[in-house]
């Protein structure tokens, strides 16, 4: 049986599995050796350097390229610096199509760099056929996809707007963290190169900062493998080994918090404190058909505007137990996030107004807890938020809803 037969979940687990060639250790030894030797002069060996390269983190990135179908992958420190790495495929003076609606750091990151004249960058509405299609009509280096958006889970077409990019000589690069390769695959649906935030699902367990770039074609690879290690923003081998633990039961962790998301989903759906719930696994979300066609699943994060603004935000907040207010997501334990003043504080108030990112709008990652627990802890949360009716003194008082 090859490699190319085997499930995803069976790569992630076997990933290194009987590897140690000195020991016969089962698990991958982990290698924290900042330097190796060369066997003689001019006779360097496959790692001399672990900034260049380093054995477990090797074992991570072949493990992410299996899962992602593609042909080389560069682990780095955080996800940011997965995203770092490749804007340099961006040569200078060229454009970059960028997200109007993207990550905050995300979004920060290329605003500066564009600034300092890194690049040109044009922000588009990629859920827009009209306004995408526009966009490619002028020559791009690089069109970056994220696909669920963060936070409002909005997505995109990656086959329709890869196979236009590639018509009109622009790579794509997808930032996959919300879905993880067990969920979707952007190489697959004809993107160019993926990135990850490891430090989310893929680690699963909030204890590890990392990052991924998972290239279709062996070039890019190289590309890129040469400006992280050139930048120094390669992972440590101590947190790539960490990363590959949590990598080995990323199947199961996913199918569990997708459990608990669909069950959080409909409670909101139903609660007149909500005034719109973000999850695609719901029918009355505008692209569920989307998100049936090019995902396998819908992922663990919710998002939800409450009717009430930011008050009701504080009241909502006030008394949380099983959600605990932070950023970051993708852990075993449920977190919830304010975008506004949270991750997406870092993006003007414009661009937060343009991208729909308002004062109501919370970030549910949906955690492993029980979901009975979970669903008690939300009922109790909007309980506590009074909805005033617009036109009328009078207030509707939600705690027994």
């Amino acid at each position: 049986m090859t490699d190319g037969d085997l499930d995803l979940t069976t790569r992630a687990v076997r990933a290194g599995i009987e590897d140690d060639r000195h020991y016969g250790a089962v698990v991958p030894p982990l290698h924290l050796s900042s330097t190796f030797t060369f066997s003689g002069l001019d006779r360097p060996r496959r790692h001399d350097y672990s900034r260049s390269g380093n054995p477990t983190r090797d074992v991570l990135a072949d493990a992410l390229c299996a899962m992602e179908a593609g042909a080389g992958a560069c682990v780095t420190a955080t996800g940011m610096a997965a995203i770092t790495v490749a804007l340099q495929l961006v040569e200078p003076g060229r454009r970059l199509l960028a997200p109007a609606d993207c990550y905050g750091g995300t979004w920060r990151l290329i605003d500066a760099l564009a600034r300092r004249g890194a690049f040109e960058v044009e922000w588009v509405d990629f859920h827009d056929e009209n306004a995408w299609k526009k966009a490619l009509a002028t020559p791009a280096d690089l069109v970056w996809l994220e696909s669920p958006t963060n936070p409002l889970l909005r997505l995109v077409d990656i086959r329709a707007i890869c196979e236009a990019s590639r018509a009109s000589g622009a790579r794509v690069v997808v930032d996959n963290t919300f879905l993880t390769p067990a969920l979707q695959q952007p190489l697959v649906l004809g993107a160019d190169i993926v990135v990850h935030s490891t430090t989310k699902y893929i680690n699963g367990h909030s204890d590890v900062l990392g990052g991924a770039v998972v290239c279709a074609d062996a070039e890019t690879t190289d590309r890129v493998a040469w400006w992280a290690n050139c930048m120094g923003l390669t992972g440590s081998a101590f947190d790539s080994w960490m990363t590959l633990r949590g990598l080995r039961t990323l199947e199961v962790r996913m199918r569990q918090h997708q459990e608990n998301a669909r069950a959080m989903a409909r409670l909101l759906e139903r609660h007149p404190a909500v005034a719109r719930v973000h999850y695609p696994g719901l029918e009355s979300h505008p692209q569920h058909r989307l998100a049936v066609r090019q995902q396998r699943g819908f992922g663990g994060i919710v998002s939800l505007e409450l009717a009430g603004g930011k008050p009701a935000v504080r009241q909502f907040l006030d008394g949380l137990q099983l959600f605990s207010l932070a950023e970051s997501l993708g852990g075993v334990e449920s977190l919830v996030a304010h975008p506004a003043t949270m991750t997406h504080a870092a993006m003007s108030a414009e661009a937060r107004l343009a991208a729909g990112i308002g004062d109501g709008l919370l970030r549910l990652s949906v955690g492993l807890e029980s979901a009975g627990d979970l669903c008690r802890e939300l009922e109790a949360a909007l309980g506590r938020v009074h909805l005033h009716v617009p036109g009328s003194p009078r207030v509707i008082d939600l705690s027994n809803a």
